[in-house]
């Protein structure tokens, strides 16, 4: 992937991403095609409306039809006749969204499948094999998607976590010539954790850096403060996605 800024406004930028299936101009709005379609639509009519890329969710195409079937298929894209960019999560925003059928650890996390109660495991290496086996231009580092509100410490712990789950998915990533890793900013409601979740990443090196734990429940005035803060220490030159709010 290459990322290309055109023009900036203050803080406001136009760029370009050039894909393996085609260009993204960017700000985006990028439509959600969670379980490889997006609802109610076809991707004929997604086309019409000019959409450049769009979602797909790594935990609940992992639990069906399963990335093996759809690798073998011919990926993602081809699963879902969609023949321009593709983004997938990494699981991570299940890990707050199904809090009460999962259980996390230092190694990954185990959950309760919603579907039929069997078990299964997401670790940053399995999240980043699913991925590589869907194909997507664009895919997520495993992440710990913090509530809100979080307590301090529950905060710190699920950032340091993550920022070590990121290097692992980094070492875990074998399709860097195709498909374009993306890390992950944690840090909850505490600017000190962001901070810190910013530098770590940086330190790391990725192509692209995400900004997750927001849109999960906070006013709208506490995520603006977030991103307000945060802007300052985002590389310049490299895009930026403001994940589940488009």
């Amino acid at each position: 992937m290459k990322f290309t800024i055109k023009k900036t406004i203050g803080r406001a930028r136009l760029g370009q991403l050039d894909t393996p299936h085609g260009t993204v101009k960017t700000p985006v709005f990028m439509p959600v095609g969670t379980q490889g379609t997006v609802k109610a639509m076809t991707p004929e009519e997604l086309l019409e409306l000019g959409a450049e890329i769009v979602l797909g969710n790594t935990f609940h195409l992992f639990l069906r039809p399963g990335a093996e079937i759809i690798h073998q298929l011919g990926g993602l894209h081809r699963f879902m006749h969609w023949e321009r960019a593709l983004l997938t999560d990494s699981g991570g925003f299940q890990v707050f969204s199904l809090s009460k059928l999962r259980r996390i650890s230092e190694e990954g996390v185990e959950f309760v499948s919603p579907i039929d109660g069997a078990r299964l495991f997401l670790s940053p290496e399995k999240s980043i094999e699913v991925q590589n086996l869907l194909g997507a231009d664009i895919i997520m580092g495993f992440d710990e998607c913090i509530p809100y509100p979080a307590e301090y410490e529950y905060a710190k712990s699920a950032t340091e976590r993550t920022l070590r789950w990121m290097e692992r998915s980094k070492k875990a990533h074998k399709s860097s010539d195709t498909q374009t890793l993306f890390g992950i900013v944690q840090g909850g409601m505490y600017p000190q954790l962001r901070q810190e979740s910013i530098d770590g990443l940086k330190k790391i090196s990725f192509d692209g850096y995400a900004i997750g734990g927001l849109s999960v429940g906070e006013p709208i005035e506490e995520m603006l403060k977030v991103l307000d803060g945060l802007n300052p220490s985002m590389p310049t030159d490299k895009p930026r996605y403001l994940m589940g709010v488009g």
